[in-house]
């Protein structure tokens, strides 16, 4: 069920007691999964409403409502960003709908965060830093998976056998996958607490500064490089090192020399497990999208293979015993790990666009009554055209 924003600012009032909109405007979220919308109210405070589109999402925000009660006020504060805090809930048949105190900043692509400049590369080191030197213990309070390194490369390895039943993946894929989960040097790390569902739409940016993060539907023990899979696949191998090197300086723990190969098969897979829950929702247009990526991966894969191929065989000596080059083998991590760039199987597109990143956005009237008519009336067109407005974001630290 989809709604709009002027029927999320109504579930609002429901579930925050006194609340007043006088204003309300779309939000960018996980358009597969959540509808969302920022509303101010009469007191010009802003709140932010997530309402599931479906019972599986529907856990996953109960579960981070979990979250973000088990983050108390003294973990908070030792936090280099802000999270949200739940407000209220509203339950409608099988679905919760959560409202959220609202964070100053915007979200930013990633071109954006990787033309930033310093000061925000050491802000987006730092929160990963600090999110995975989180105390295990807050996972166990909220209930949370817990995985040892070896527990989470089976759970890999299960996954990657349930994506080959569909008979959709490319060979080559498999094969590469399946290479590198038995490749157990690759799988030695230390687990620690990971965000799980990392990327730049959970980043809030203010002034070129990390103010938020937000999104914490999947938090768990495991392998730290699931929150550095959305870095790998941006394609912008600079800004990559420079956030690693950023993260290992406020980390102050024994690199991870294979940190940046588990995060390039963990953003490569991702689109196997986009492909695996289309499939799984009967969605025939995200199906297909997912095919297609894959088959562009695999390309170029296969062409990447090509060339390392030729080039080996050219710097051979002449007359030596020439070798196959190992298909799955990645490179040696000193940088960035070549991939092909490819969506967030969570976050396939945006289905609004981000708020600017200025003071002056258009608010619509939550108190027109003739408005709420038109809009309830107008149908498809009158709600894009409702999903266009935003409200205004002013920094209320």
């Amino acid at each position: 069920m989809r709604r709009t924003p002027m029927e999320l600012a109504a579930l609002a009032t429901a579930a925050v007691p006194g609340l007043e909109p006088v204003a309300v405007g779309a939000s960018p979220d996980d358009a597969t999964d959540f509808d969302s919308a920022l509303i101010q109210g009469a007191d010009r405070r802003r709140w932010r409403v997530r309402s599931p589109r479906g019972t599986e999402a529907s856990a996953r925000l109960e579960t981070e409502m979990l979250v973000l009660r088990a983050f108390g006020p003294a973990i908070r504060a030792e936090l280099p960003f802000q999270m949200p805090a739940v407000a209220g809930t509203v339950r409608m048949g099988e679905l919760t709908t959560c409202v959220y105190t609202h964070l100053a900043g915007t979200v930013r692509e990633l071109g954006e965060l990787a033309a930033g400049g310093p000061r925000l590369v050491k802000d987006i080191g730092a929160a990963l830093a600090a999110i995975h030197a989180l105390p295990a213990a807050l996972v166990d309070r909220a209930d949370l998976p817990a995985y040892t390194a070896n527990e989470f490369r089976q759970r890999r390895l299960n996954e990657l056998d349930q994506a080959a039943t569909t008979g959709k993946i490319p060979p080559v894929l498999l094969r590469r996958w399946e290479n590198a989960l038995e490749d157990v040097s690759m799988w030695r790390f230390n687990p620690t607490v990971v965000h799980g569902d990392l990327h730049e739409d959970n980043l809030l940016i203010d002034d070129g500064r990390v103010t938020a993060v937000t999104g914490w539907t999947d938090l768990r023990v495991g392998d730290p490089a699931d929150d550095i899979a959305w870095l790998v696949a941006s394609n912008e191998p600079d800004f990559v090192d420079a956030v690693i090197a950023a993260y290992h300086e406020a980390r102050k723990e024994p690199v991870d020399p294979h940190l940046l190969r588990r995060a390039a098969l963990a953003a490569e897979f991702a689109l196997a497990q986009y492909l695996v829950k289309a499939l799984a929702l009967h969605d025939v247009a995200a199906a297909a999208d997912g095919e297609d990526m894959l088959r562009q991966l695999a390309a170029d894969i296969e062409e990447q293979e090509a060339e390392d191929h030729a080039a080996s065989e050219a710097a051979a000596p002449t007359g030596a015993p020439r070798t196959a080059f190992p298909a799955a083998e990645p490179e040696a991590v000193t940088s960035a790990v070549p991939i092909v760039q490819a969506p967030s199987v969570e976050r396939p597109e945006r289905e609004t666009e981000p708020e600017p990143a200025t003071d002056a956005i258009p608010l619509v009237s939550a108190g027109d009554a003739s408005e709420e008519e038109a809009a309830a009336s107008a149908g498809a067109e009158s709600e894009g055209k409702d999903s266009e407005k935003e409200i205004r974001s002013e920094p209320t630290r």
